[in-house]
């Protein structure tokens, strides 16, 4: 950094160059010096998220009286800025630092201080009129505003784009459930013939999954409606002046237009993360189901020759850099290949989350950058699996109809009539010979006994529904 790019800031160490240009301040580049680890960083939905916490806090302490309403101005100035997404450049802290996520709070802190000043006064550094200790972190604590955050960002993200993928998910497989209601085909356990079934019996399979896991997470996610706001330093609440908790909720409603509220217990919100453990809970469950379905689809588009290929995928793209006309389940890899991740996070927050230490976790920054990577991977895979596959799966019903006519499993018919030694019989005269079940039957002379193209037919064997 050259003499004429910077300029100096100061705290509790002493001075420190900062990039003159940039409004963050002496302790956001301390940490910048000191962990220089990996490349990730914070989203900007979390940052954006930080910012509207902020913003809650100035206007409670506003009404409170502890700061004039000019300061509370310029801070919610600065605030709105962020919040719009025209500050982005100014977070570049990385996700490995402090456990608490301190140098991140500072880091806005002093942002939002720099940018209030520079309206002020046009001058960079000075913490006047705005400090950002003093006044944009007035009656709050790293250890209660980060995990503030952390709830605000993870229902925000829910709420916008993974509800809404998962219900469009849902619609599709509805209509799939009902279009290929009619459709038999044998059925499959062990990787081997079964019984039969309805393609529509198939997808309605993966319906229920997706619905069940949905309401899985409408119930897990609903718990981080509850912040630690209010809870200071180690749930205390010291400092905070009397009623701030119920301004801070009221503003940050009106904000995010969400039903927040005060955790009944801080000691509890600041020393362990429940609710994102049982979120993350949620979403590996979702993803497991994803895993099972995506697999499936891609079995059963397998081929187009030598597989089972009784589904018809989109062909979206060439499938192969050698084998021309080659189609691949891209759309399905992709999903699968984000459930594996979304399993990863999962663990990484359960052992984070088990690591709080007394009064404080000190996993924080790991534990959201995992469940905000979590819940955007797992919203726009599946966007982008039901638009770009799901909804032209088509049935293939030459195939369909082939293997249900081969499959040596419809014997299972005859058990009630002859019994299970004599259907398994049938079954492996007509695999040795590599003759139908029906003729396999006449050989052992049991037609005669029995209606076989009734008994052996296969939607005689579907319950009516």
């Amino acid at each position: 950094m050259s003499t004429t790019n910077k300029r100096y800031e100061d705290d509790s160490f002493g001075k420190i160059a900062v990039p003159k240009d940039f409004l963050w301040g002496a302790q956001t580049q301390r940490s910048l010096n000191n962990f220089n680890i990996g490349k990730e960083t914070f989203s900007n939905d979390f940052i954006k998220a930080f910012a509207m916490q902020k913003k809650a806090c100035a206007l409670a302490n506003r009404d409170l009286k502890v700061l004039d309403s000019k300061i509370v101005n310029l801070i919610i100035k600065a605030v709105d800025q962020i919040i719009k997404g025209n500050l982005d450049n100014q977070f570049p802290l990385k996700i490995w630092q402090t456990g608490s996520g301190t140098q991140t709070n500072m880091n806005l802190n002093e942002v939002i201080s720099n940018f209030a000043n520079k309206l002020a006064t046009g001058k960079l550094g000075t913490k006047k009129p705005v400090h950002p200790n003093d006044h944009v972190n007035a009656s709050q604590s790293s250890n209660d505003s980060f995990p503030t955050a952390m709830h605000i960002a993870s229902v925000i993200q829910i709420q916008k784009k993974l509800i809404p993928s998962i219900k469009g998910m849902i619609s599709i497989l509805q209509k799939k459930t009902k279009e290929f209601k009619k459709i038999i085909k044998i059925g499959r356990t062990h990787m081997q013939d079964a019984t039969p079934l309805t393609l529509g019996d198939e997808f309605s399979g993966y319906e229920e999954q997706i619905k069940n896991n949905l309401q899985n997470i409408e119930q897990a996610y609903k718990k981080m409606l509850a912040l630690a706001q209010g809870g200071t330093a180690v749930g205390t609440g010291i400092n905070t002046p009397k009623n701030f908790e119920s301004k801070f909720i009221s503003h940050l409603k009106k904000i995010t237009k969400t039903s927040f509220y005060s955790s009944k217990n801080k000691f509890e919100a600041l020393s362990f993360h429940g609710p994102i453990v049982d979120t993350s809970a949620a979403l590996n469950s979702l993803a497991i189901s994803l895993m099972k379905i995506g697999n499936d689809i891609k079995f059963l588009s397998s081929g187009p020759r030598s597989g089972i290929g009784e589904i018809k995928i989109p062909e979206n793209e060439p499938g192969s850099s050698i084998m021309p006309g080659k189609v691949n389940p891209t759309q399905a890899e992709a999903l699968t290949m984000v459930c594996a991740q979304v399993m990863g996070n999962n663990v990484a927050i359960s052992v984070s989350a088990a690591n709080g230490h007394l009064e404080l976790n000190v996993f924080k920054p790991v534990i959201i950058f995992n469940l905000l990577q979590s819940i955007n991977l797992l919203s726009e895979s599946i966007y982008s699996f039901t638009k770009n596959c799901l909804i032209g799966i088509k049935p293939n019903k030459e195939i369909i109809n082939k293997n249900l006519e081969n499959s040596l499993m419809l014997v299972t018919a005859l058990n009630p009539h002859i019994g299970y030694d004599q259907s398994a019989k049938v079954a492996k005269l007509a695999y040795k010979k590599n003759i139908s079940l029906k003729e396999a039957a006449r050989e052992l002379k049991l037609d005669k006994k029995l209606n076989l193209d009734k008994i052996l037919d296969p939607k005689n064997m579907i319950k009516k529904k």
